[in-house]
């Protein structure tokens, strides 16, 4: 299997490979937000409050994720990279280490957040109507911390080889798992909130088995083992430096959530729902996008390793191409039937609702083309290993252009303005990405310049030894 998939990655056609590739992770974010959903709308019927608990453990399971990855997104990019320089001992290493060290941090986290559960949903934001829930739910969800991180490391490190329908069912089965159990648990058993955490601890656990199965069996091109441990600082040091741009995008994009709801508050209750269906709406899209992102990245990231130039070149081409069509088409959809779809969600919704919902989601459609665009560039100098360039555009979205456009829109514009904030942002990161885009091509050329000069240089050496 592993040999068949080096195989595909360096001579399958690159657009045929981007798409068998990013098919299985689009499908596994999908069936994410799917059964997120689910677990809100199960976990609803119990009432207000215990909505509000996993709301708050929300912000829980996101930095139980920021471990992963930072661990996970660059070990997945460098082990591409060491595959296709035929390094298989230290990618073997590369896995072995990062995997054992996520999970004992995982670990860490569930031991010190036990300890302090009620700080922290205090901390989290819980009120004292919800306290009780969350702390019910937060429970199961920090049991399942060492398994929800080891899974992060093996989804993206089985894609990070080429295995991304295996990395799709491990997440895909847990998933659907969850939606089963939840009704199960909940009402069934009558366990309520605990009942809707133990489902999604379950779930996470059964991904994690089967996500590792195949390395268990030796299924894979890459192995794990106690005994493959090795804290080499050159390896640290890259798996940190990539895995650190996930991270801090991720850390960005709670920071402006946190922002954006302040906000939201302070207009109406209106305008904090119309927001809110935008977003959850705009969450398909946006996970598509990443998803054909992360099918793309490995590509170009084990043929860069083999210095196969000209295969990095076209994947880049491609992946450019694809993106902003598909990005094109998805927006053109939700931008003509916006209003049927914030109907759907909100059957009751007033004027305020409809009108601010549909100019958030419309506007965000617009810009949706730019956003799939800078993500493919994104991606592809994390899978190169360029660490600089995928940090400074991996936090520009979420991070250091829509947090000022935050504070600042809304103050000029009033409700128009926060619904136009984060198309504001998608624009500006355009003008951001929009050289490191050309220094991209620049890159690529350099590298096969000097690779075929220092291959001219070795064969000239060895004429003249014959």
């Amino acid at each position: 299997m592993s040999n068949k998939n080096s195989s595909a990655l360096l001579k399958e056609p690159v657009n045929n490979i981007i798409i068998k590739m990013a098919v299985p992770t689009i499908a596994a974010q999908l069936i994410t937000t799917i059964y997120n959903l689910a677990d809100t709308y199960f976990v609803s019927s119990l009432g207000t409050s215990a909505t509000a608990a996993v709301g708050v453990n929300s912000s829980l399971e996101r930095m139980i994720t920021l471990i992963g990855s930072l661990i996970g997104s660059g070990a997945c990019s460098y082990i591409s990279r060491l595959l296709g320089a035929d390094k298989k001992d230290d990618a073997d290493t590369v896995l072995s280490t990062s995997f054992f060290t996520a999970t004992a941090a995982g670990v860490v986290f569930m031991i010190v957040c036990s300890i302090f559960i009620n700080d922290i949903v205090r901390f989290l934001g819980a009120t004292e109507d919800c306290i009780m829930y969350s702390m019910q739910y937060a429970r199961y969800v920090l049991m399942a911390a060492p398994f929800m991180i080891g899974s992060f490391i093996l989804n993206m490190c089985l894609k990070s080889e080429g295995s991304a329908t295996f990395a799709m069912i491990g997440i895909c089965f847990g998933g659907i798992l969850n939606c089963i159990l939840d009704p199960i648990f909940i009402f069934g058993m009558d366990l309520g909130v605990a009942g809707a955490s133990m489902a999604t601890a379950i779930s996470k656990l059964v991904s994690f088995v089967i996500l590792i199965y195949p390395y268990i069996r030796k299924r894979t091109a890459v192995s794990i083992s106690l005994k493959k441990i090795r804290f080499v600082s050159e390896q640290i040091k890259e798996v940190l430096s990539i895995g650190s741009t996930s991270f801090f995008r991720s850390s960005f994009m709670v920071l402006s959530g946190i922002i954006s709801n302040r906000i939201d508050r302070g207009f109406s209750t209106s305008a904090l729902a119309a927001i809110s269906v935008a977003n959850r709406v705009m969450e398909f899209p946006f996970f598509i996008v990443p998803g054909f992102g992360q099918g793309f990245r490995p590509v170009a990231g084990f043929n860069w390793g083999a210095k196969e130039y000209k295969r990095v070149n076209d994947s880049l081409n491609f992946g450019m191409r694809a993106s902003v069509i598909g990005a094109a088409v998805m927006g053109a959809v939700i931008f003509i039937f916006s209003h049927g779809i914030i109907y759907v969600f909100n059957s009751g919704a007033d004027s305020e609702v409809l009108r601010v919902g549909m100019l958030c989601m419309r506007l965000q459609s617009v810009v949706l083309p730019i956003h799939a665009w800078v993500s493919v560039i994104n991606m592809f100098y994390a899978g190169i290993g360029k660490a600089k360039y995928a940090l400074i555009m991996s936090t520009a979205r979420q991070g250091y252009c829509l947090i000022p456009v935050l504070l600042v829109l809304p103050s000029l514009f009033g409700v128009e303005g926060l619904a136009s904030s984060q198309a504001a942002a998608d624009v500006i990161s355009f003008f951001i990405v929009l050289p490191l885009a050309k220094k991209a091509f620049g890159i690529i050329s350099e590298a096969s310049v000097n690779f075929k000069s220092e291959l001219s240089d070795y064969n000239d050496a060895q004429a003249l030894k014959n």
